[in-house]
This record gives structure tokens, sequence and C-alpha cells, in this order.
């Protein structure tokens, strides 16, 4: 008598990729299919429940799902779906994709392409109402890009950090060095200020280099309160992290201002970095504004 499997298929692990129209969206899906994920574009919500079962039961480990607006009845379905699938022990993650109404409507007048809820009305009526719609899933996202101000390799860099690589890291963290005088970074989960630190700027042969030459990342670091700036931050870290864990966040992005990006947030960004590397945390760290100066 042959031995018949009495093992249960694995659930597989599931992203949900979804945000504003223009944003990225396609950009993302694909380089979550260059990272070998099983990814589906378009797919009418109510029929999620049924596409996990597929892969649970032909071995798909990796589910990349692209959702969007463009039925407006079949997206309101998706707290329940979420709320069944989470019955069933399957953990739902959702990226957003973000990007502001300007570079929106600069994005879609380049295609020609009506938004999805635009209807008779401007491309900004469209975003207006695309994201009052989005607003309650942009709010429980577990990844929130913000793609103003990346270009489409930029976007794909975060998208590997975030989904390629070993599947039992606990937690990836991206470190963001940012200008204050640029704005706030969107897709940030945490922002701190160095801004309290002497600005190398004012020092005339270190204010051509950046944050990433050793010279102004020694200066930046030797000033009173850099190193107790750093201590703290990975001590607040380390309290919130356990946290972020039992609540399912597999991604946080930690954000660091200066006046410009160029010089103190960008040494801060990177001696951060190293701290969280030392403790195996996978990290990656990007500089938003760098060269914008």
């Amino acid at each position: 008598m042959g031995l018949v499997s009495t093992s249960s298929p694995l659930n597989p692990r599931v992203v949900i990729i979804t945000g504003m129209s223009g944003a990225g969206r396609r950009t993302a899906a694909h380089a979550m299919e260059d990272l070998g994920w099983y990814v589906v574009d378009n797919l009418p919500p109510s029929l999620l429940p049924n596409l996990v079962d597929l892969a649970r039961h032909n071995n798909i480990g990796k589910l990349g799902v692209v959702l969007d607006v463009r039925s407006r009845t079949l997206f309101e379905q998706l707290g329940s779906i979420f709320a069944q699938l989470t019955g069933e022990g399957i953990d739902i993650e959702v990226l957003y994709l973000e990007a502001d109404d300007a570079a929106i409507v600069k994005r879609q007048e380049s295609t020609r392409r009506p938004l999805p809820l635009q209807g008779d009305g401007r491309l900004l009526d469209g975003v207006v109402k695309e994201r009052a719609m989005l607003s309650t899933l942009r709010a429980s996202a577990d990844l929130v890009i913000d793609t103003t101000n990346i270009n489409v390799h930029q976007l794909s860099a975060r998208v590997a950090h975030a989904y390629g690589g070993d599947d039992g890291a606990r937690i990836r963290v991206a470190v963001m060095s940012f200008g204050f005088k640029n704005g706030l970074p969107l897709d940030a989960d945490l922002v701190l200020d160095v801004r309290f630190l002497p600005n190398p700027h004012w020092v005339p042969e270190l204010r051509p280099q950046t944050g990433l030459s050793e010279a102004v990342s020694g200066y930046v670091l030797s000033q009173t309160g850099a190193e107790a700036f750093l201590d703290q931050l990975e001590s607040l870290f380390d309290t919130m992290t356990p946290g972020y864990i039992r609540e399912g966040k597999r991604q946080v992005t930690i954000a660091i201002g200066c006046t410009g990006g160029k010089h103190r947030s960008t040494a801060m960004s990177e001696e951060f970095g190293r701290r969280l590397r030392a403790k195996q945390i996978g990290v990656t760290v990007m500089h938003r504004d760098l060269g914008k100066e």
C-alpha cells in the first residue's frame, strides 16, 4: 500500500501592490517579478481568495497582486476579503506607492491616459477622488514609498531591498537622509532632525564635499551630541523593533534630515546604517536630496 501524504500546502507570502495611479505600481510589480515573485496585475479584489488558494496548492511561495481603484464597488470589498484571508492564516502585506499631485498629473499628461476616477472632470479631480478612496488603505500599509522625487531605478532598488533576499529576515530598515528645505519625506515611519549639529556648509574646505566623505563625516560625528543622538536612536529602535515584529511590520523607513540633505543628515544616516548592520539587521541607506543642492 502506498503512503498518502497528509501534509498541508504552505501558505504563500502575499503582498498587495497598490497606491496612486502614476505613482509606479507597474515598476514595482516588474521589480518583484525580477526578484522571483509570481505577480498578477489588475486582479478584481473578489478573486483574491481564489488566487491565494491556487498559489497555496501550486507551491507558489511569493505572490504579488496589483490592485487599483478601477472598480469602486469591487475595491470596497477589500476589508472583508483581507479579514477572510487573515482568518485562514494568510498574512497580507500592503505596498503602497505614493506621489504628490503635481507629479501624478505630469506623469498622466505625458502618457495621455485618464485616471480611473476622473470621469468627465480634470486630471486633478481624479487625483483627489483616488487619494480619498485610498486613504484608509494607505494608513494601514506595511510599506509606503513616495516616488515623487525618485526615478524608476531608485524605486526598483527600494523594492529589491524590501522584498528580495532572505524571507527569514525579521525586519528590514531603510535609512533615508533628506533636506528639510525640500520637504518632509511622506513615506517615513520615523523622522529625525539633526540640524542641532554645526553645519559643515560654513567650513570653507568642507562646503563642496558631502557627508559621504571622511572629512565631513569625521567633522559631523565629532560634534557634541552626535554620538549621543545615535546612541539614543539606536536604543529607541531596539525598543520599537519587538513591537513592529509582533504587529507583522517587516519594513521600517527612518528619515534623518538637515537643512539641505548634503552634509549632516548624510553622514548621520551612513553611521546609523553601519550600526544597524553590525547588529545583523538588513538595512539600506539612501540619500534623497544629495545632488539637489
